[in-house]
């Protein structure tokens, strides 16, 4: 029988904490709980969660700083909690390796189908360990193991989560346009959402990891009024 996934939620709200604890447990999961940094981290050293809900206003250090340093240490998923539907926290939350966002309040439904959303995307990926998955194109190196990308030069570039996922959809499509809503549902299970333009501010700065800046962008070309191409021919390499 397969062990039921473990959720560690982050929320200084006991309100918050309690529903959700109460909730996801009702729906199978195990639930750990935490109000700020320093028992996050406890928690994370005294067993090892399957995904963080975190949410973005903490006492001392902030969910987004949490996010980040987590990031640089792990692969774990992550979805981040504001409490204010502004699209500039949505996508500092992503910049910051996020794997999804919600709004508060949300329902806790909403909660649930963006967790195991996030758990399947999550086991699909290589495994940390083992041996290495790499493709090029346009000259890069990317071993999706790893996420690391290299360039031309050699030179090792760092991508956050949500960078590393937007270059694995155009990798897996390449020479072929896709739109934001085909990005959006790629990248994070849903459609965007009217005026959302997340998805253009991270290809933005994708290419900016990928040297590909300005209106003669060559690797990640836009189509007007149609989306998004991957100009490139993608070698596997093993």
């Amino acid at each position: 029988m397969e062990r039921p996934a473990h959720i560690l939620v982050v929320d200084d709200d006991p309100g918050i904490r309690s529903l959700l604890g109460e909730y996801l447990e009702r729906n199978g999961f195990r639930v750990s709980l935490a109000t700020e940094a320093r028992e996050m981290r406890r928690a994370l050293e005294s067993s090892r969660p399957d995904l963080v809900v975190l949410d973005v206003m903490l006492p001392g250090e902030d969910g987004l700083a949490l996010c980040r340093d987590l990031r640089a240490r792990s692969r774990l998923p992550v979805i981040m909690l504001t409490a204010r539907a502004d699209e500039l926290d949505r996508i500092i939350g992503l910049e910051m390796g996020a794997d999804d966002y919600l709004a508060k309040p949300f329902n806790p439904r909403e909660l649930l189908a963006r967790i195991n959303s996030v758990l399947r995307r999550s086991r699909a990926l290589p495994a940390e360990q083992g041996p290495a998955h790499r493709v090029r194109f346009a000259g890069w190196t990317l071993d999706l193991a790893s996420r690391q990308l290299v360039a031309p030069d050699g030179v090792v570039v760092s991508l956050s989560g949500a960078e590393f996922r937007l270059l694995s959809v155009f990798i897996e499509h390449p020479n072929r346009v896709l739109d934001r809503n085909q990005l959006m549902d790629l990248t994070l299970g849903r459609e965007s959402a009217p005026f959302d333009r997340s998805i253009d501010v991270q290809v933005s700065r994708l290419r900016a990891r990928l040297r590909d800046e300005g209106r003669e962008a060559r690797v990640i070309k836009t189509v007007r009024n149609e989306g998004y191409v991957l100009a490139a021919a993608v070698e596997r390499l093993n």
